[in-house]
């Protein structure tokens, strides 16, 4: 009984801290939380490598021929040509052909270093202990922006012995921390024209008004303006260093929180049911009742009488029940706060599941004042 009310104690308490969200004034937040200036952004760069020093747990070259011929371009590379006939004939399970992906930063300069990731894209059991060769990273337009080497870190392990394996995380992938060095850099327009842009990470014409007013305000009559719900103009100095101040300077304003747009996501997989705090509920009436159906099969044995040369047959005898629960009419109050909303919704008595047909119901039925996303 004592851990019973310990647990309905700890329901209360996360309940109340829960319901008073809902009513906590809006914070203030700085312009870098809910902008970016256009035009500064990472770049995604991809390669084709090669693993080696794998304890054995390399691709398998008779079903992967790619790694065979990888190898056998590498060593040309190197000077050394292999015989089309003992190229085929070797067994590199200490090789792997993997993947080499990577984040190119924005303003990055060649000798910077970068974290890369490593995939294996064969049949490897596992990179536990690989390193990965000079490998060229491209970008989108196909030029090189880094080389990639390194000893693989895995974070995981794994043993398989008599048949039985055990695996923990993923053996297939890999970092290699700072394994990265930029070759080239990316120009970025951030010094172009008179004027920058920022990008909203919602659109949101309130938000994008609330922003150039701020600017405004404080660092300027006339100096910003929303051309959109989403980007808003600044005009910003010429002078290189100047504008980086600026700039400094203008991610730091505050600005107060604009009140967010009334949404149910629904996740259709886990039966999650998020609302935020502007949510709000018509006056209707809900009926909720539940409808299972059971199924139970039971063997029945026929056996035939002595010397009749008869054989024995085992039959099934089906039996199916259902029960349905009366459903019963439930007024539901108009709620104006979120609050409201979650005690209203907790009346119903509702599993998660069922809850996620009732909120579109009460969508389709005028009564629930927000936007239902289902992911």
């Amino acid at each position: 009984m004592k851990a019973l009310s310990a647990l309905s104690l700890w329901r209360g308490l996360l309940l109340a801290l829960v319901l008073a969200g809902a009513t906590w004034p809006a914070q203030a937040l700085r312009i870098k939380e809910v902008a970016a200036v256009q035009g500064v952004r990472s770049n995604q760069l991809t390669g084709y490598g090669i693993v080696v020093g794998l304890d054995g747990t390399g691709d398998q070259t008779t079903q992967m021929p790619i790694t065979t011929q990888s190898v056998s371009n590498y060593l040309q590379q190197l000077g050394i040509t292999l015989p089309a006939s003992m190229a085929s004939q070797l067994q590199f399970k200490n090789v792997a052909a993997v993947i080499v992906t990577a984040q190119l930063p924005a303003f990055a300069q060649p000798g910077q270093a970068i974290d890369v990731v490593v995939s294996s894209m064969g049949n490897a059991k596992s990179l536990k202990g690989g390193t990965l060769i000079a490998t060229p990273l491209r970008g989108a337009d196909g030029e090189i922006y880094a080389l990639a080497q390194g000893n693989v870190v895995v974070g995981g392990a794994g043993a398989a012995a008599g048949g039985s394996k055990v695996q923990i995380n993923h053996l297939s992938a890999g970092r290699i921390p700072q394994g990265g060095q930029v070759e080239r850099s990316v120009p970025t327009p951030l010094n172009d024209g008179d004027t920058i842009q920022l990008g909203l990470d919602a659109s949101d014409f309130q938000t994008a008004r609330r922003v150039a007013e701020v600017i405004n305000a404080r660092l300027g009559a006339g100096l910003a303006r929303a051309l959109d719900g989403r980007t808003v103009q600044v005009r910003a100095p010429q002078d290189p260093a100047a504008r980086v101040n600026f700039i400094a300077d203008l991610e730091d304003l505050e600005l107060q929180a604009p009140t967010p747009a009334a949404k149910v996501v629904i996740n259709a997989r886990t039966g999650s049911v998020v609302l935020n705090q502007a949510v709000t509920l018509g006056p209707c009436a809900i009926a909720h009742g539940n409808l299972s159906i059971t199924i139970s099969s039971t063997p029945v044995i026929s056996q035939p009488n002595s010397f009749s040369q008869g054989q024995t047959v085992v039959a099934q005898k089906s039996n199916i029940q259902i029960n349905q629960e009366p459903g019963r009419v439930i007024q539901m109050p108009p709620s104006p706060q979120l609050a409201d909303v979650v005690r209203a919704l907790n009346t119903l008595g509702a599993t998660p599941q069922d809850l996620l047909a009732i909120l579109q119901a009460i969508k389709a039925a005028g009564a629930l004042n927000a936007e239902l996303e289902v992911i």
